[in-house]
């Protein structure tokens, strides 16, 4: 004898079979979706309701917003013309971050088509970073003489074992990975673990101190083939800007892993804070 009770009402919030869309049509969300949703939240439907209306409210835009989108073109422009664009946005009452998004050609799942480095760009990124270092000695030293908001050693450590990440780069003399290296779990996740590729591991501390107070990026691909950096502030003139983006994209450009045979750069864009993005000609 079969057993139909799967088609049959059930108790509760599930008194509604999954099948009816009855209550799903007018948030424009397709049968798929519905369904992994549904299942996400434990077949509870009065709960997947809720997050679809909070989900649909929190992707309102605002009159200013889309007044923005009308301004962006849809093909992608030269640099000069995107900067121009996103300058003219305007309104926001704070100085907003402007970043440069690359979408790569790479599979990052492949060791040999990984996209990371670190350069300084040509007017800083109009932010002063806290540097953190590890160091001893003489390194120290001139570590704090270059600018170093923190210089430490086993206290660091436990300082930054104990939750405090009040700093946005942390630097390392080679003698002192054996210190630093256990701090991997709490560094890496959040971008902030030394490496010697991104310079963050080198005798020379104190330079790199200066740069990174200078204003040096350092990025790396994400699982997307992604890369992100911050390349300055709308504050900044036009020309400025332009020249920070153009020697970012320059960079990326001669990272290009050798086992790379299709296109390497597919998209480039600019956005602010508080602005749509604009589509960079590559």
């Amino acid at each position: 004898m079969s057993d139909d009770r799967r088609d049959g009402p059930q108790h509760g919030d599930r008194s509604r079979r999954l099948g009816d869309d009855s209550q799903f049509k007018k948030f424009k969300y397709n049968s798929q979706d519905k369904f992994i949703f549904f299942m996400l939240v434990g077949g509870r439907r009065s709960h997947f309701l809720g997050l679809v209306k909070q989900g649909l409210k929190m992707a309102k835009q605002s009159k200013r917003y889309r007044e923005m989108i009308k301004k962006v073109p849809e093909a992608a422009v030269p640099v000069a013309k995107a900067v121009e664009i996103i300058k003219g946005f305007g309104g926001a009452k704070f100085d907003q971050t402007v970043e440069i998004h690359m979408h790569l050609g790479i599979d990052a799942k492949q060791a040999d088509q990984l996209v990371r480095g670190s350069l300084v760009l040509p007017h800083g990124i109009g932010k002063s970073q806290r540097v953190v270092v590890f160091a001893k000695g003489d390194a120290a030293a001139a570590a704090l003489a270059a600018g170093a908001d923190v210089v430490g050693q086993e206290d660091l450590s436990k300082r930054i074992q104990g939750g405090w990440m009040e700093f946005d780069v942390c630097v390392a003399s080679p003698d002192m990975m054996g210190l630093v290296g256990p701090l991997g779990r709490v560094l890496g996740p959040r971008g902030l673990m030394p490496s010697p590729r991104a310079g963050t591991v080198t005798p020379d501390v104190a330079t790199a101190v200066r740069e990174y107070k200078a204003g040096k990026v350092e990025f790396r691909n994400d699982s997307g083939g992604n890369v992100h950096a911050v390349v300055g502030r709308m504050s900044f003139e036009g020309k400025q800007l332009e020249d920070n983006i153009n020697a970012f994209i320059e960079f990326v450009v001669n990272l290009k892993p050798n086992s790379i045979k299709g296109v390497y750069v597919k998209s480039i864009s600019i956005a602010g804070t508080m602005s749509p993005g604009i589509q960079i000609a590559a």
